[in-house]
């Protein structure tokens, strides 16, 4: 395909986009470094996944988006890892902040216990547990592959979740295990948010971390909508392709850009921000270019 001016205008948004919020999400994490008590403090320790992850997806999209805009081809073996990593770390966002908010949940009902049971040490034996439940579906794909069909990981091919496809039933096992997350989070965001707002009516509760945490479990509900945003690609797609192809063409990047690329980056900036304790320090690492530093007491 041609090099045209549009071309090159797309994909430049398209790197420039991957590059500024990788290196947004690089800032956070430097900035969660830099103080101790983000450091031991379960909140900020599940806030640290949620940027670690967000950052991969975002780097294995943008070595994803490459390969294909040069139609370049890998090994169904090589292709099979960055797979795995894509849909893995889109799976572990909505399962993050699940754990997020059963930490808001447990620190707003549970206020003496919460010390004992959301420990540093019990909240990142927790973030394995994510991975492992993020993996297993893509996980069972890359696993039929190589039991049906062992010589077909050395063809080459264009890297995409549907080459690691033998069976139609793959694709609707996907779909489906994707819909019960989602629902899943979705209702457990709900009773924790509902448990909360019960404890803020009550007489004995801290009204004002109760509210807090209120707002918290609300941004990661919109935190969550961002991420079943991806879903809509496939259908607004098909709607699209109705149209004449100049038109879709266009339509085909807007929809690419806003439902899949942006609301997976705007998710972990708008949290960040959100946060008094770590806002000023993060505006100081952004403004100084990550100036490295090392852990320091509160």
């Amino acid at each position: 395909m041609a090099m045209t001016d549009e071309r090159m205008f797309k994909m430049s948004l398209i790197i420039f986009t991957h590059i500024l919020f990788i290196y947004i999400n690089i800032m956070m994490m430097v900035t969660l470094r830099s103080k101790a008590t983000f450091c031991n403090t379960a909140r900020y320790i599940l806030f640290g996944h949620m940027l670690l992850n967000d950052t991969l997806h975002l780097s294995v999209s943008l070595v994803l988006y490459m390969l294909s805009s040069f139609f370049i081809t890998l090994a169904r073996a090589a292709c099979s890892f960055l797979v795995l990593l894509s849909a893995t770390t889109f799976t572990i966002a909505p399962l993050n902040l699940a754990v997020m908010s059963l930490e808001r949940y447990v620190a707003v009902c549970f206020p003496l216990h919460h010390c004992q049971l959301a420990t540093p040490a019990r909240t990142r034996l927790a973030i394995p547990f994510i991975w492992a439940a993020g993996c297993v579906n893509v996980l069972s794909d890359v696993c039929i592959l190589f039991l049906a069909k062992p010589p077909f990981y050395l063809a080459h091919t264009v890297c995409t979740h549907e080459q690691l496809m033998v069976a139609p039933w793959q694709g609707l096992k996907a779909l489906i295990l994707n819909i019960l997350l989602f629902v899943s989070v979705a209702l457990l965001l709900l009773y924790t948010y509902i448990a909360i707002l019960i404890e803020a009516r009550s007489a004995s509760s801290d009204k004002a971390s109760a509210h807090k945490a209120m707002k918290t479990v609300l941004l990661h509900a919109f935190q969550l909508g961002l991420s079943l945003m991806s879903f809509w690609f496939v259908f607004l797609e098909s709607l699209f392709s109705r149209l004449p192809f100049d038109i879709y063409k266009e339509l085909r990047f807007v929809n690419y850009f806003l439902v899949v690329i942006l609301p997976r980056c705007l998710s972990s900036l708008v949290y960040g921000l959100r946060d008094e304790a770590f806002k000023p320090l993060f505006k100081r690492h952004f403004l100084f270019c990550g100036s490295w530093v090392k852990v320091r007491p509160p």
